[in-house]
Formats: structure tokens, sequence, C-alpha cells
């Protein structure tokens, strides 16, 4: 009877070792692997410890948040050769993820200066002369990529439509004439704005020297896909390694949080302040 006793207990003790949630780190810590995970739900990021990033509201320039929404995100990092992965998670109980008029989207983004040098540029994305490098992702770029229309029809069923022009029976579809005549229906994307429409890709590199500097970077090179369930979101960014970052030296890394159902958007955001970046070796 002890011995069977015994042998329970033990069960016991290890399904609560396994249910029991992972390390937390100090600073967020880098963990070396074969490859950096795509998934979100790959099992490499268990090896990653998880560090909780808590959030501020953006109430320094405007438009300011005034409430706070929130609280934090968790953190987990992986590197693999030339890039590094995050792996982003964060309560939110209401998943935003249409465009339209009065709609506001959830998204998430990662800053991190642009060089390694002991002083700092301002957490508030960045300072003259101290660049930093963004990369953003909204859930309705991953909607698109996971191949949902976003077209008249689709987000507003019950619109009636007689036709487009450049649907007219002497355009062949396809045509350059008709790709051409088309624009004219879509100014936004016929001078480059890259913010609505189809995309290959849910996350955009930016650089920023300040609040009010934002601007796209030459091209974007990250790569991302985000899950929504309970509670809330689980997004990856892959980036390439900070230039200079080895397990001996250190940068920072700061988060941004947007809940869409809280009119959150552009400057009214959730932040964190600098937290330190570090990298370990594969043991």
């Amino acid at each position: 009877m002890r011995a069977v006793i015994w042998v329970l207990i033990m069960t016991m003790l290890l399904a609560a070792a396994c249910r029991s949630p992972a390390p937390r780190s100090n600073e967020v810590v880098a963990v070396a692997a074969g490859t950096v995970p795509a998934d979100p739900s790959d099992p490499i990021w268990r090896n990653a410890p998880e560090y909780a990033a808590k959030l501020l509201p953006q109430d320094l320039v405007d438009p300011r948040l005034m409430k706070a929404s929130t609280a934090e995100v968790l953190v987990r990092a992986v590197i693999a050769g030339s890039e590094i992965a995050f792996r982003l998670e964060w309560t939110d109980p209401s998943k935003s993820d249409l465009p339209g008029a009065g709609q506001f989207i959830d998204a998430c983004a990662i800053q991190i200066p642009a060089r390694i040098e002991p002083d700092l540029p301002d957490p508030q994305m960045g300072m003259p002369g101290k660049p930093v490098e963004i990369a953003y992702w909204r859930a309705d770029w991953q909607a698109s990529v996971n191949g949902r229309e976003d077209s008249i029809k689709s987000l507003f069923p019950n619109a009636a439509i007689d036709h487009y022009p450049y649907d007219a029976p002497p355009l062949q579809p396809g045509s350059p004439e008709q790709q051409e005549f088309a624009k004219r229906y879509a100014p936004a994307d016929a001078v480059g704005n890259r913010r609505e429409g189809a995309r290959p890709n849910p996350v955009e590199d930016l650089l920023a020297e300040g609040p009010g500097t934002l601007s796209p970077a030459t091209r974007t090179t990250s790569r991302a896909s985000g899950v929504y369930g309970q509670p809330g979101w689980s997004v990856v960014i892959v980036r390439s390694l900070p230039e200079g970052l080895a397990p001996l030296t250190r940068t920072q890394v700061a988060f941004a949080i947007w809940e869409g159902s809280l009119d959150e958007v552009g400057a009214r955001k959730m932040r964190s302040a600098w937290i330190p970046l570090a990298i370990r070796e594969a043991e």
C-alpha cells in the first residue's frame, strides 16, 4: 500500500511540474537553435525563457493613450544563424482584424536600436541621430496572408454594386488597359501606399528617429505569423540579428501592443521601456 501511495504522489508531482509555468527571466534571453521557429506553437519555444514585459500607456506625445489596457506581453526569443525570432503573447478578449471605416486593428511591434552603443536612444521611437528599427505586425495583414479577401462584397455583403467601370466588357480582364483603368479606383495602391490591400507578408520594417518620424525601411526583410485564440494573440516575428549582438554583448529591445477594440491606433498604444536583450549560446 505504501508503495502504491508513493507512486501516486510521484505521478502527481511530475504532472504538476509539467503544468508549471515556464521559468521567468529578468531580461529577454535569445537561446540558440538549429532553425528559427515561424510557428507560435513550435515546441522549440519551450526551451526559451519567458520574460513578462510590463506595458504602460503612450501618454507623452499626441495623440495620447490616457487609459491603460494590455498590462503585459510575454516574450520569448530564439536565434539561428543570422536571424532572431521573437514570440509575443498577450491577452486580448476580442479579435479585431477587419478593416473599414471606424475599425481599428490589433497589432504589435518590436523595436531595437539601429546601433549597439552605450548611449541608448529614447525608447519613445528613438531620437535624432539615434535611429531605431521597428518590425510592425497587424492582424488584418495576417488575415490577408491567410487567404481572406477583403473586398467590398466580402466586407459588406449587403452592399449593392452595379459594376465598376474597369470591369466593363470592352476591357479584357487582366489586360494592361484594364489594370491601368483600375488604378483610378485604387489611388492608394497606385501611389504605392502599402497600408491596405492584399499582402504577402503580415509584417513591415520601419525606421524612426523620434515621434513623428516613422518611415518605411528600404525593404522589409522580416517575416511573421500570428494566431488568435484564448486568451488572445500569439505572434512570431523573425528579423535579422542586430549587428554586433553576440554572447558577450547586449542590446535593448522594446515592445508595443495595440488593442483595436479599444480604438488604439497609431500613437495610441501600450508600450514598454527598454529591456536588455542577451544571447545564450547552445549548451
